[in-house]
């Protein structure tokens, strides 16, 4: 038969839509034509794949070869068509069955010796074989990334020589048993080493129960990014289907296979950072930082630094949680649900409203500084938090304040019951389940009407106040929000203006 079919996967984003390859030879002067819209690493596994063949003892077809990547609409790039490239050259030359190829799909670059190398992108790969129904045939060094896949049957190789005894049937190979990633539990910082800041113990608490945005301000040296990297210690564990998604950015994003099961992530970008480098970008659209934070923190330290064009990107993804780079060619999604932590001063020097007057900024520089925050993104904001300078004590004695793994204990409570009453952390209710879960009595809801337009506040800012209220009546284990949640989540918001 002298026209053979190999299925594969392209990567765009963090989706593996489906490739066919298709290979087939006709009489005429040797040559080998690739179309289906190849981008250059794609155009240049002629020779990788030639070399490969002749190294492995096979014959290489002195014909006239075509191969076809379809769709032809869809580009592609990268080494990862190789090996179906070889497996399709050496079914239509006869030398491996090409019946038994339709059951399978390949991924792997080619080493000139006809190794095979491990590619970018498994896991995504993986879960669309497995929704195809098929056996994915990926290098050794993938194999375990692939089998996160629950209920896939991989096939792990390192030689185009296995994988031709294998579809044979002289040496067929027995799938791959997964020996499982490792959860490695990084050590985070303890809670307790923080001294003082009681009010900013508790809104970590908070931003740790609902999923909230929060933003610290003071004057340097207070605790602000001190206190932030105490956050993820607080947070819950990721539950299956979030660590595969956070596994399948890390397997788009990354040059290396996965080691170890994802933790939740903690990004801390420079404050030099580019609008793409945040939001994603490039000819080739890659995640950036947002996306590298799904599921897990996005840190901005020294916030009014950012230029004000970078942070006005981070308003859409904020609400929808994911970011659509839109290209001529085509257009990548990313998901990009955060939680946004930023710390600032509030002031050019950082000193204004400290004890000492140390001050000297006048109303003109401070209304600058301010005025690279825009409103609509500081509406965005559930948590202001001034975070005020302490005492100084250097050896300050062990205070009796809650450590992290009693914090988060009570983080996993809370979080547990909104799972339980609504799916998802109270952050992310929309308009119907907002009116479902954080209904108020009559009297709370005229009192806070009135606070709201009182304070100056939007609707979004009253439904984001709302939402914070019943994470404070989670964590109180009440099923009803009061007047002193409400209260004590109007106290995280300032007045408009």
């Amino acid at each position: 038969m002298s026209l053979a079919i190999v299925h594969s996967r392209a990567q765009v984003g963090v989706e593996a839509p489906a490739v066919t390859v298709e290979a087939h030879l006709a009489n005429g002067l040797p040559s080998l034509t690739l179309v289906g819209l190849p981008e250059t690493a794609v155009k240049e596994s002629k020779d990788r794949v030639r070399s490969a063949i002749l190294n492995a003892a096979f014959e290489f077809p002195s014909k006239r070869i075509t191969l076809n990547l379809a769709p032809a609409d869809l580009p592609k790039d990268g080494g990862r068509f190789d090996l179906a490239i070889a497996l399709g050259i050496l079914a239509a030359s006869g030398q491996v069955p090409a019946q038994s190829l339709d059951e399978y799909e390949c991924l792997g670059e080619l080493a000139l010796s006809g190794a095979v190398r491990p590619v970018q992108g498994v896991l995504p790969a993986a879960l669309a074989a497995r929704a195809a129904g098929r056996t994915l045939l990926v290098p050794q060094a993938n194999a375990e990334e692939a089998s996160l896949a629950s209920g896939l049957k991989v096939i792990a190789v390192e030689h185009l020589l296995q994988i031709a005894a294998h579809l044979n049937g002289s040496s067929p190979l027995e799938p791959y048993a997964a020996q499982g990633l490792l959860r490695q539990s990084l050590p985070y910082p303890d809670l307790a080493e923080v001294q003082g800041q009681l009010a900013a113990k508790r809104a970590l608490l908070v931003a740790a129960a609902g999923s909230p945005n929060l933003l610290l301000s003071g004057p340097p040296g207070t605790g602000k990014t001190l206190l932030a990297s105490r956050l993820p210690g607080l947070l819950p564990a990721l539950d299956e289907n979030a660590a595969l998604q956070v596994a399948a950015i890390h397997s788009v994003a990354s040059h290396t296979p996965l080691q170890h099961w994802p933790q939740r992530p903690f990004r801390t970008p420079h404050h030099s950072a580019s609008g793409p480098a945040l939001v994603g970008g490039g000819s080739r659209p890659q995640p950036g930082e947002i996306t590298l934070a799904h599921m897990g923190i996005l840190f901005l330290d020294e916030l009014p630094e950012f230029d004000r064009k970078v942070l006005e990107v981070l308003r859409e993804p904020l609400e929808s949680g994911h970011i659509v780079i839109a290209r001529a060619r085509d257009k990548v999604r990313f998901p990009a649900r955060f939680q946004l932590v930023a710390a600032m001063n509030p002031c050019p020097c950082g000193y204004l409203g400290d004890p000492s007057n140390r001050c000297r900024c006048t109303p003109e520089q401070i209304q600058r500084y301010r005025a690279k925050l825009s409103g609509p993104l500081l509406d965005r904001i559930d948590l202001h938090l001034t975070v005020a300078r302490e005492t100084t004590a250097l050896n300050a004695p062990p205070q009796d304040g809650e450590s992290t793994a009693q914090a988060a204990a009570k983080v996993a409570q809370a979080r547990e019951r909104q799972l339980q009453r609504q799916g998802v952390a109270n952050a992310f209710l929309d308009l119907p389940g907002l009116r479902q879960h954080c209904a108020l009595s009559d009297a709370d809801r005229q009192w806070l009407e009135n606070a709201c337009e009182r304070l100056g506040l939007s609707l979004r800012a009253a439904h984001r106040v709302l939402k914070v209220a019943r994470t404070l009546a989670d964590l109180a284990s009440e099923q009803q929000i009061s007047r002193a949640h409400l209260a004590e989540a109007l106290q995280y918001r300032p007045a408009a203006g």
